[in-house]
């Protein structure tokens, strides 16, 4: 597949990864909330932009943690048991953290608010895995994994 951009690198790898993958998760994440919660789109569309704040600063700490340790690794690119890791690592925080977001702002139960992020949970584990596929065949890998 050609590639769009010439190889992308460092910081401005990680600020067009956070902006292309939020604002696809704001969108998601918004709509889902809404069907979820029974709560229109407005009330719901708030959290998705709070659950984006969050992801956003979790993403650039995560993303930067996790290229540090890749680029000591011996064994060289991104498999897929690499990304898995990667998908488990990022979205297993933000289960923690959103689990007593979505209990305050929707008033439900912490187990409601559980349920609630674990179908989300679920859903951003295949998007974030598909996602980085698709932004590394775009971008090419980072030097990291080179």
């Amino acid at each position: 597949i050609m590639r769009l951009i010439v190889d992308l690198q460092g910081w401005k790898r990680r600020l067009v990864y956070v902006l292309l993958f939020e604002g696809l998760a704001i969108m998601c994440t918004s709509t889902g909330l809404s069907i979820l919660a029974r709560s229109d789109l407005g009330h719901a569309g708030i959290m998705g932009l709070t659950c984006s704040a969050v992801a956003v600063i979790w993403t650039w700490i995560f993303n930067s943690l996790f290229e540090r340790w890749e680029s000591r690794q011996v064994i060289r690119g991104r498999s897929a048991m690499r990304r898995l890791a990667h998908a488990l690592g990022f979205e297993g925080v933000l289960l923690i953290v959103f689990v007593s977001l979505f209990a305050w702002w929707f008033s439900i139960s912490l187990w409601e608010a559980f349920l609630m992020d674990a179908v989300l949970f679920v859903f951003f584990l295949g998007f974030t895995y598909l996602f980085n596929w698709a932004f590394d065949t775009v971008f090419g890998l980072p030097e990291s994994a080179v």
